[in-house]
């Protein structure tokens, strides 16, 4: 394993990140506190509770799983693409690194960022609502996941990639939509039963159920499913990668 390279990359993409924190983390939290006085307090203030947690506190999972997502997947993304639209990437495929080496430096920058985010916005979340973590370790665990399994999405959105229009297609248009229909404003049981049903093929459903268990001790579905969901759509991801970069699919073109 070629850790200089890995390092190399990663302290790049960190570098990048920290020259513009204003739009990177700024913008995030403030649209985020947003959705805490919208949602948590002239909302919240109309519904009294929803599976025994005040309306305000349990939107703050979904609140971060949004943030997360979204900035894990952008962030990826443009990391990759970018020096494919300079044209710096054939430098990097022809040095003495292989695909896990470049993946892990990309994602792992990208990760970071995303979970450097969610962290300040659950910080943020103790000024407006009261907030009790019922289990600490699997919150960071379903957190650190979420994270590494988008950034791996965003790094295949980047590569596919051909114009920045198409950056942020997916973003926009797939996973932000996802996340508002995928329980993060409600509980799933708060459906009726057909669309309950329809819900569940919603893969953000389970991620966030598995955050939201983390921190009420309650989930629309059960833990162990909510794991293997996330195991399963990491290990897609990394097969996808390995496959591109196999064949050089959008990469030698």
């Amino acid at each position: 394993m070629n850790w200089t390279a890995i390092r190399a990359i990663y302290a790049f993409e960190m570098t990048r990140f920290f020259r513009t924190i204003t739009q990177s983390l700024v913008s995030p939290v403030l649209s985020t506190s947003l959705y805490f006085v919208v949602f948590g307090t002239a909302i919240g203030s109309r519904i009294d509770s929803v599976e025994g947690v005040s309306y305000g506190a349990f939107i703050v999972p979904g609140l971060i799983m949004l943030s997360v997502m979204t900035q894990a997947t952008t962030n990826a993304s443009f990391g990759i693409y970018f020096p494919k639209f300079i044209g710096t990437v054939y430098e990097l495929l022809s040095a003495p690194v292989n695909f896990l080496e470049i993946t892990i430096g990309y994602v792992g920058a990208a990760a970071t960022k995303a979970l450097f985010i969610g962290t300040i916005i659950f910080i943020t979340a103790f000024f407006f609502v009261d907030i009790e973590v019922q289990h600490p370790v699997a919150m960071v665990a379903f957190l650190v996941m979420t994270c590494v399994s988008f950034a791996l999405l965003g790094f295949i959105i980047g590569i596919w990639a051909g114009n920045f229009e198409q950056l942020q297609l997916i973003p926009l248009l797939v996973i932000t939509p996802l996340v508002f229909l995928g329980g993060s404003f409600y509980s799933v049981t708060m459906l009726p039963p057909l669309w309950q049903t329809i819900t569940m093929f919603n893969p953000v459903v389970y991620l966030i159920s598995g955050f939201r268990w983390a921190f009420f001790g309650a989930a629309d579905v059960p833990v162990g499913i909510s794991l293997a969901a996330i195991a399963f759509f990491m290990a897609a991801c990394m097969t996808a990668i390995w496959w591109i970069f196999r064949t050089g699919w959008r990469l030698r073109q």
